[in-house]
């Protein structure tokens, strides 16, 4: 659900570690800096995020993280297993 709500974060552009946070608390998701690190390590380690440093008019460097190719495969790919989730659970409902 993390990855998939990370990469739908950087699917509409690049974000850096603090911003992803904010977004994502903006939805009500909470997630905390040691959550969050390993699993933009992974996602980057299975190809699916790269990222790049950029100075900061605010204090040191930041690390931005952009969504590959692959991972907008992927996201694809969660996209279809998410609306294949909810439909099965509205139909549990009825």
């Amino acid at each position: 659900m993390l990855e998939y709500s990370i990469l739908l974060v950087l699917q509409h552009g690049d974000e850096y570690p603090s911003s992803i946070i904010q977004k994502l608390k903006d939805v009500d998701l909470i997630v905390v800096e040691g959550t969050l690190y390993p699993l933009l390590i992974r996602l980057k380690n299975q190809g699916l995020l790269s990222y790049r440093w950029e100075e900061s008019t605010q204090g040191p460097p930041r690390k931005y993280y952009c969504i590959t190719d692959d991972g907008r495969s992927q996201l694809v790919e969660m996209d279809a297993s998410w609306n294949d989730l909810v439909e099965t659970i509205e139909t549990l409902k009825k």
